[in-house]
């Protein structure tokens, strides 16, 4: 079986290939891809894989976003890091999904799926409108709860003016202060308000407010200029430097 993994972080990507090969499953890998820009050259480029394994949030953007921009037709899982509220979405509309962290079970059982439905879990455009909506209608939050000492603490979401992840942790900086938050940067991100807050690579976010200037920077990327940026550089991959642009203007 040709499988394709659409997948930005390199780690998930690497976990579904080991749990592919634990569960006997006979499968060739054409490519990795992290970005809906790029996935849209593939499937133009390229045959129909037999099955793809996709992330819900890219490098640049939704996954759904490729469907809008080309035609796919190959059975899809999708891998999602969304919580309950969108997972419904998917329920409702009778897709099939993995959510993170995978569990290998998990996978096994998505797999056999796919072997008993003669490899037919394409997925129509108007569910993908339907999943779209759902999951952009989600109420944004308000406040974070973030580690202080031994205990816990809320801190506006306006107080944060960048989050980022380091050895498997998530950090939020305020003006004044580092924090510890109990979620991973996709989990963040997607509840974040994203007409305040941008993800410029796979590891960190930040608030519009805190840019204070934008340089260019090799292979056609920027680098940015933050409020209190501690030992950190904020460079925005290649695939989100022009909808970064674009978000920073609107």
């Amino acid at each position: 079986m040709k499988i394709l993994i659409i997948e930005d972080e390199p780690r998930a990507a690497s976990q579904l290939q080991r749990m592919l090969t634990a569960c006997a499953f006979d499968y060739e890998l054409l490519d990795i891809i992290d970005s809906v820009e790029d996935s849209v050259t593939w499937f133009e480029t390229n045959k129909a894989p037999g099955l793809v394994l996709m992330d819900i949030q890219l490098a640049d953007g939704l996954s759904f976003e490729i469907f809008q921009k080309t035609e796919v037709e190959c059975p899809i899982i999708f891998t999602t890091a969304f919580d309950q509220y969108a997972i419904e979405a998917f329920k409702v509309n009778s897709v099939d999904y993995l959510l993170k962290p995978i569990q290998k079970d998990d996978l096994d059982k998505a797999l056999d799926m796919f072997g008993k439905s003669n490899q037919k879990l394409s997925i129509d455009s108007e569910t993908l409108k339907q999943l779209l909506a759902s999951i952009q209608e989600k109420p944004k939050r308000n406040g974070i709860l973030v580690k202080d000492g031994s205990g816990f603490l809320q801190i506006k979401t306006t107080q944060l003016l960048y989050c980022y992840s380091e050895d498997s942790i998530t950090f939020g900086v305020t003006h004044d202060k580092r924090y510890i938050i109990n979620e991973t940067i996709d989990e963040l991100f997607d509840s974040l308000d994203q007409n305040q807050f941008f993800r410029i690579n796979r590891g960190q976010l930040v608030a519009k407010s805190s840019v204070k200037r934008i340089d260019p920077y090799f292979n056609h990327r920027v680098k940015l200029s933050i409020a209190n940026p501690r030992d950190q550089e904020f460079i925005v991959s290649r695939p989100r430097t022009s909808d970064f642009k674009e978000w920073m203007n609107a």
